[in-house]
């Protein structure tokens, strides 16, 4: 939950090409009206290879310090594993300081055997790794007098100047589906939790958040005060059912490799206002306080309709 108990709200970059190609004057205006709309987080999602050209997400990050204004900038998620802590590190620190401190650094192991094939590193080593590349990352972005020592990515002799703004660090949120051992190792690694609003239904949400509560307590970690957020939530929000429909057979199924069926048992925001809304009821009904939204096409005024049209629609929560 939020301090105040409100829910905030986040924007994806839309850094995948739908047929429109991307420009930075474009993406600007789209990180303004975030802003303007009230969202609170500009998010970047990162892949090295994908079924469409997908722009660098925290090169786009670092792009739009200036135009983001105050929100927050989260990497939802980036990729140590595939990048390297120390090169990772580097960059993600830059961004902290050149945007006076706003940055939520979010990473996952990254579930494409193309990008591991493309980085040379062995899909089935991706869990070893990722737990060694998070506490590395952490040791680096922190200044730790004491080193990481690991077999990949010992951190000895590695000071990274100049530091983060923020201090001890930015905060460090682990993606997980859900899974008991995701939720493990996001209470043992991270300060928060990402989940996939595009892996998860709203029940499994809830035992999700329930379960991870049970593990923060282990780790001796509050969980009142330990932050999640549902990320790419895709975003369409059309009166026109049929023009619904395409966007999640046509464009979103084959982008994701999923079947369509399995699409719309999720709690996507892709419809009408009302059937977004009562989506939208059901994550915060489950614990969701905040919720990152990716519009497909068109993306200011989806951004938009989404406050316009669906908010309007969802009770404040108390």
């Amino acid at each position: 939950m939020t301090a105040d108990g409100e829910v905030e709200y986040g924007a994806h970059l839309p850094l995948v090409d739908l047929g429109t190609g991307r420009s930075l004057p474009a993406l600007k205006a789209y990180a303004r009206a975030a802003a303007a709309l009230g969202f609170r987080y500009l998010c970047a999602n990162d892949h090295l290879r994908f079924g469409r050209p997908w722009l660098d997400g925290p090169t786009a990050l670092a792009a739009l310090i200036d135009a983001s204004g105050d929100l927050r900038l989260a990497t939802t998620a980036s990729l140590p594993v595939l990048r390297g802590p120390v090169q990772l590190a580097k960059t993600l620190a830059a961004i902290d300081v050149l945007s006076g401190g706003r940055l939520v650094v979010g990473v996952a192991p990254g579930s494409s055997a193309a990008d591991y094939a493309a980085a040379g590193i062995g899909f089935q080593q991706r869990w070893r790794r990722f737990d060694e590349a998070v506490r590395a990352l952490r040791a680096l972005l922190h200044g730790d007098a004491a080193p990481f020592e690991g077999e990949f990515y010992p951190t000895r002799g590695v000071v990274l100047e100049p530091r983060p703004l923020q201090r001890p660090g930015p905060p460090i949120w682990v993606a997980s589906w859900g899974s008991p051992a995701g939720l493990r190792r996001v209470a043992r690694l991270g300060d928060g939790w990402l989940a996939s609003a595009y892996n998860t239904t709203p029940d499994r949400l809830r035992q999700g958040l329930d379960r991870l509560a049970g593990e923060l307590r282990l780790a001796g970690k509050p969980p009142d005060s330990f932050p999640s957020a549902v990320a790419t939530t895709w975003l369409h929000v059309t009166e026109d059912r049929g023009g619904a429909e395409r966007m999640l057979a046509g464009v979103l199924g084959p982008m994701l490799g999923r079947p369509v069926e399995a699409l719309r048992s999720r709690p996507l925001l892709v419809g009408p206002a009302e059937v977004c809304a009562a989506r939208l009821r059901e994550l915060l009904a489950a614990g969701a306080r905040r919720i990152f939204v990716w519009p497909l096409g068109d993306e200011p005024a989806q951004l938009e309709r989404f406050r316009e049209r669906a908010l309007p629609l969802v009770p404040r929560q108390p």
